[in-house]
């Protein structure tokens, strides 16, 4: 190493002050990197499919239920994005198909089949059968699914003809289903 022809010019020296303003500097240039993104990186274009989807079938669903060998009757359906991740969700209305009398109704939330060509899958039951009720004014309004709950007030009361009635809407909030029950009949 050859000695210096002179004494340290002043801009040759480090001090802390030139190591900060370079941090700061470089941290800066990281930080705009991380804000600037191309146009489709938004959080919903990550999740939106490529292709259309086509909502699922809710005649090709298995539904839980134990029919005794009729078959399953699907009494309507809707369908739509309730949960806005670009892929459409069917809410199916099913109960047991009998001649006679009122057969308990289920509400089921199905989702695109996890097979190509596979059967829809049950991401929610809104209404359970067993819970003994029947539904009307079944409809699909925006995101919010609405319809009217038929029950009865004890085990006496004939399955014909329910004596109670609610109206309910069920809409996806946090990642889950949330009930959202109307005012009770007779109430201000």
């Amino acid at each position: 190493m050859q000695p210096s022809a002179g004494p340290a010019l002043p801009h040759t020296r480090t001090r802390t002050v030139h190591w900060i303003s370079t941090a700061a500097a470089l941290g800066a240039i990281v930080a705009a990197g991380a804000l600037v993104q191309p146009a489709d990186a938004s959080p919903t274009a990550a999740r939106a499919p490529k292709a259309p989807v086509a909502a699922p079938d809710p005649r090709a669903a298995h539904y839980p239920l134990d029919c005794a060998g009729s078959p399953v009757d699907v009494v309507s359906s809707v369908s739509g994005d309730l949960d806005a991740d670009g892929r459409p969700e069917t809410v199916a209305v099913v109960r047991c198909q009998a001649d006679t009398g009122t057969p308990p109704s289920g509400v089921y939330v199905l989702s695109v089949p996890t097979t190509p060509g596979g059967a829809p899958v049950i991401a929610e039951t809104l209404v359970n059968p067993k819970d003994q009720r029947s539904i009307t004014g079944f409809r699909l309004d925006g995101r919010t699914v609405r319809a009217t709950v038929l029950g009865y007030s004890s085990p006496d009361t004939p399955r014909c003809c329910p004596d109670l009635k609610r109206s309910y809407a069920w809409e996806w909030r946090q990642g889950r289903y949330v009930a959202l029950p109307g005012p009770l009949p007779n109430s201000i």
